[in-house]
């Protein structure tokens, strides 16, 4: 199977799962909707993909990594919501569709994301997702690491801080590299730590793929960097040039030197993944979809 229909088989197995997750009639009308219009409105799932990839390396079929797969792709959809609003990033186009709070509004949006954030720890909690609860805990606990403050959540902290209240003044290169490891890192590198937990891995493989995860999540923003300064809106399906005037390793290093670190750390991500010889190639075939992604 190619890399292209792998991918999207991994995402119609995910939004099958996230779908399910999301049928209940227990949500209000209005929020049920709203958690809809955010989690099933397309998307690459390229962050849930990498937990059925490195699940596979240790022999752990999709169909039982595809709940730990559902649930970081609640905790990613939820950041988009939340990213989206108003207060932090006001934007009002995502994945080629009205935002959620343009679709809805401002307060069902939050009250979305939300909801989107507690069904992530509803699906890793629950024992389909793994029928060890020791496992589950380990999910849990490295997730809520991975989104919390010294994650997602405090990047997303950082850079807010930075673009609403100018502090620090004149980011270095050091505090921008600790912005987004937090921001965009923390969840890639948690997808594939939670392939080596599914699968039990030792010790030396489990760090081998937080280290792959942690390039590659270096690699993810850096790519994404480079599209907000030379992408296309329509192509993108969200808008472009939002970061101009905001400290970004694009406007530190400038637009030569950005490539060149992008390319070093495809070189590291991969040099991450030899301990697994060729049943890693589908996650080197990833390394370089993100490094030559256009979308």
């Amino acid at each position: 199977m190619a890399f292209s229909q792998r991918l999207a088989h991994a995402a119609k197995l995910v939004e099958a799962r996230v779908a399910v997750a999301l049928g209940g009639d227990s949500a209000p009308v209005r929020l049920a909707e709203a958690m809809r219009h955010a989690a099933l409105g397309g998307g690459k799932r390229f962050r849930p993909f990498l937990v059925l990839e490195c699940a596979n390396l240790f022999d752990v079929p999709a169909t039982a990594a595809v709940h730990t797969a559902a649930a970081l792709e609640c905790v990613h959809c939820y950041s988009l919501v939340h990213d989206d609003l108003p207060a932090m990033d006001n934007d009002d186009l995502r994945r080629g569709r009205p935002t959620v709070h343009k679709a809805f509004d401002e307060w069902t949006a939050i009250l979305a994301g939300d909801g989107l954030l507690t069904l992530a720890f509803e699906i890793l909690a629950s024992p389909e997702t793994h029928a060890d609860p020791a496992v589950r805990a380990d999910l849990v606990l490295a997730v809520a690491r991975a989104a919390g403050v010294a994650g997602m959540v405090g990047g997303q902290c950082l850079d807010l801080e930075a673009d609403k209240l100018g502090v620090p003044a004149a980011p270095s290169l050091a505090h921008v590299e600790r912005l987004q490891a937090m921001k965009t890192g923390a969840l890639i590198r948690f997808a594939c730590k939670a392939g080596a937990i599914l699968g039990r891995a030792a010790p030396e493989q489990r760090s081998a793929l937080v280290d792959f995860g942690e390039r590659l999540g270096r690699a993810f923003q850096m790519a994404d960097d480079l599209l907000d300064a030379e992408g296309d809106a329509a192509t993108l399906g969200k808008a472009i040039g939002k970061d101009a005037g905001k400290a970004t390793l694009v406007s530190i290093l400038g637009v030569v030197e950005a490539k060149a670190r992008l390319a070093a750390l495809e070189a590291e991500a991969l040099a991450a993944l030899a301990p697994f010889g060729p049943k890693a190639d589908v996650l080197r075939e990833a390394t370089r979809f993100v490094v030559e992604r256009r979308s």
